[in-house]
């Protein structure tokens, strides 16, 4: 597909397009993370939604230096229990100045026959951070960023692409 379908291929790997709904992590429902009537600890999930989205804008903004700012609304519309798995989804709504807004969706998961059941969604806010905790502008180049894997430093002409490779063999020559 191309740069604007869901993902595109790339030699033998598939690049998700960070603008579409995808996968950003899966977790197995053990037993001690249940309550008194069976079904996952609410703050465990939470804490799954909000390890996942902070993981996924740090590779978007290429930085480590990522803080949740906010948590929308959350609301649980179906219990998890022991043995299930956990699949959170995720998707870039909006790159700002110094913050990604990010679309996240627990899925219920049956290891048996693969259907998937919505469990929570909600938006979180992340803002990028100097070393004293900071907000600082996410850099210009992540604003052109389509994949996790682009960088957003390609240049949009193929032709001065291939120039400038030519010209990096011919100096390493």
């Amino acid at each position: 597909m191309g740069s604007t379908g869901r993902s595109r291929e790339v030699g033998r790997r598939v690049m998700q397009n960070i603008y579409e709904m995808g996968l950003i992590s899966t977790h197995y429902v053990m037993a001690k993370e249940v309550g008194y009537h069976g079904n996952l600890f609410g703050g465990t999930m939470l804490s799954w939604l909000d390890e996942s989205a902070a993981a996924f804008a740090c590779q978007v903004a290429d930085t480590g230096r990522m803080v949740t700012k906010h948590i929308s609304a959350l609301t649980f519309d179906r219990p998890v229990r022991p043995g299930q798995l956990i699949k959170i989804y995720g998707r870039v709504i909006k790159i700002g100045n110094t913050s990604l807004t990010i679309e996240l969706e627990a899925r219920r998961t049956s290891i048996y026959n693969g259907t998937q059941k919505t469990v929570c969604k909600c938006n979180m806010i992340f803002v990028r951070i100097d070393g004293d905790g900071e907000p600082v502008p996410i850099p210009p180049h992540i604003h052109r960023k389509r994949t996790l894997e682009d960088h957003g430093k390609v240049e949009e002409n193929p032709e001065k692409n291939s120039e400038r490779s030519k010209e990096a063999v011919t100096k390493r020559s």
